[in-house]
């Protein structure tokens, strides 16, 4: 723990590029005080990229954290789920293990996640005691990005681990060690810092550090404060086993439903970000432009040689080719029942659940075609090689950023808080939003949904729940909210339930055929699929004369164990966080235990 919290302000600066010219042309480095860098916007904003460095270290949300959360759940799973005892799907099958080869280390994310604490712990110290915020906007600017960078980082913690040390000051020879805090007093200052923040910060392209959704401004700090609020006032798995609420009156629900509420309501107001059409919002997020102001409100800044977002999460290609210089994807993938989820008409299904990977071919332009590969093997179509104006030449990273909130999430948030407060009149306009874009020029079909879930409370909050499960699968918002609903464990029997019956086609999955059919398109890669629709049968497709068919099923006969049984192997209502690591435990002089959460 010493080790890892001894980070001198000057390590802070030399992260940041952006500030070595300003350093040349500083006083001399003797006189490099926390009075003047902290004054100095120039120099001060170089503790931005020292926060962001600690984001993406190799074993941080690079390569653990974004890969390894929110899986599994009813929307997302591993794809290799059925190597129950692999030390990777140990992380997503509610049996995680302390000493975990994966995440045991001491630069993992857990220690990589209070390292960017630190720093922005010295930052905001530093700020508030030099910066003048209060007549410099730059400084004002860069202590809101501050505020905001380290509840990024305490939401995650909390999301990954329930109650998490508290560490809002500076590391002192009497704070070295730490216990683990209530989470609601974490949740408290969070939401505090936030609402602090977002009256320093300014909105998406008020400034010309705002034009960029790789910094931080009020929209975002906003939204988060939302999904604080709402995770805040909902339920969680406590140290005592219990899952439940908090007793804290502070973090009643009705309290939590009006912050979330009245944040939502100031973003959508503000009228600076918006809708794009759906496969538009993945696309222009490829495209890397970075530009505020439209649907995406913050990104985990990657350089291309760093970050994993297509390598673990994107569609799977199995040789390089003109497409990519790096054969990965498809770590994880939607889960199978998904693309059975959406209306045939959804737009959204199409983008998110890909049934295919690119193979070797050399009648191919580019050397590639799409290939099907089975019923238990589905990608995640929001990140795709194929989809970059550029070629990963790095075999480790990909470089694309994260996107960490769009505003979609705020719609849906406010649509959920609005229903709680005041009813599903009130909330309707904004789920109605997203379902119009989900229905382009269908608005009988949109009308009608919208009549169903007006009918109660209950309905609508019902419809929250299954709409967020369409809108985001693959975005990994579904654990934490499923968690604060609790849904966790009713949503995953479901989803094992319906795992069986698509497998053996019954129940609803009854009319589905036992095989897909398909072709190559004229332009040499793009498969034509037939099979995967309700209604869709084995005569027909049989009748196409199509080259290729393929039996559609998750398991095979010498599978040790099957697809459903192997989603869950605890009961995820006590599992619903990791352990801490051991080797935390191990150098934490006694004050970090996992006492109550009965892990292996």
């Amino acid at each position: 723990m010493k080790r890892i919290f001894s980070i001198a302000l000057i390590i802070i600066l030399s992260a940041g590029l952006n500030a070595c010219k300003d350093i040349l042309e500083a006083p001399t480095r003797s006189s490099l005080d926390e009075s003047v860098i902290f004054s100095t916007p120039s120099l001060a904003e170089g503790a931005i990229a020292g926060v962001i460095q600690s984001f993406a270290e190799t074993n941080s949300y690079r390569g653990r954290y974004l890969v390894f959360y929110g899986i599994n759940t009813d929307t997302e799973v591993y794809n290799s789920v059925k190597n129950t005892t692999s030390e990777q799907a140990r992380l997503s099958n509610y049996n995680t293990n302390v000493n975990n080869s994966q995440m045991n280390t001491d630069n993992n994310a857990w220690a990589k996640f209070y390292e960017g604490i630190e720093r922005a712990n010295l930052a905001i110290r530093g700020l508030k005691t030099y910066g003048n915020v209060e007549q410099n906007k730059e400084l004002a600017q860069l202590l809101g990005e501050m505020l905001t960078l380290r509840a990024v980082v305490y939401s995650d913690l909390l999301k990954g681990w329930g109650d998490v040390p508290a560490r809002f000051e500076p590391v002192n020879s009497e704070t070295v060690y730490m216990e683990r805090a209530d989470r609601d007093v974490v949740y408290k200052q969070l939401l505090a810092d936030l609402e602090e923040a977002a009256e320093l910060l300014a909105w998406p392209n008020e400034t010309a550090v705002t034009q960029s959704v790789e910094r931080v401004n009020k929209a975002f700090a906003k939204g988060l404060r939302a999904r604080l609020a709402l995770a805040a006032g909902g339920y969680g798995q406590r140290s005592d086993g219990s899952v439940r609420r908090s007793t804290d009156p502070d973090l009643a629900p009705e309290k939590m439903y009006a912050i979330a509420k009245k944040e939502c309501l100031d973003v959508i107001n503000s009228g600076t970000a918006r809708l794009l059409g759906f496969e538009e919002v993945f696309r222009t997020f490829a495209a890397e432009t970075n530009r505020a102001g439209l649907e995406s409100l913050w990104e985990i800044p990657f350089s291309e040689g760093r970050g994993r977002v297509i390598f673990d999460l994107g569609v799977k290609h199995d040789v390089v080719s003109d497409y990519t210089g790096q054969n990965k994807g498809g770590t994880n993938g939607p889960n199978p029942i998904m693309y059975y989820e959406y209306d045939k008409d959804d737009v959204r299904r199409d983008v998110t659940c890909i049934p295919y990977k690119w193979v070797a071919s050399a009648s191919s332009p580019k050397g590639v075609r799409q290939e099907p590969n089975s019923l238990g093997a589905w990608y995640f179509g929001k990140y795709r090689y194929e989809w970059l104006n550029r070629k990963v030449t790095s075999t480790n990273d990909d470089g694309l950023n994260w996107m960490y909130m769009r505003y979609a999430d705020v719609l849906l948030m406010a649509a959920e808080a609005i229903n709680e407060l005041d009813g599903p009149a009130a909330a309707a306009p904004y789920l109605k939003m997203i379902r119009d874009r989900a229905f382009p020029g269908q608005p009988r079909k949109v009308a009608e949904f919208m009549q169903q879930a007006t009918v109660s409370k209950e309905a609508f909050f019902n419809a929250i729940v299954d709409e967020r499960a369409l809108e985001f699968t693959g975005e990994m918002l579904r654990k934490a909210d499923l968690i604060r609903w609790n849904l966790l464990g009713t949503k995953l029997a479901e989803a094992r339930t319906k795992l069986q019956q698509l497998d053996t086609r019954q129940g609803k999955y009854a009319t589905l055929p036992a095989k897909i059919y398909y072709t190559i398109a004229s332009d040499g890669e793009t498969a034509k699929i037939y099979g995967l629709n309700f209604g869709d049968t084995d005569a027909t497709g049989a009748s196409l004369g199509y080259e290729y068919n393929k039996t559609w099923t998750l398991n095979s006969s010498n599978d040790a164990v099957k697809y459903w049984d192997a989603l869950y192997l605890r009961n995820p209502d006590q599992q619903q966080f990791w352990p801490i690591w051991q080797v935390f435990l191990d150098t934490s002089n006694g004050k970090l235990t996992n006492d109550g959460y009965n892990f292996n």
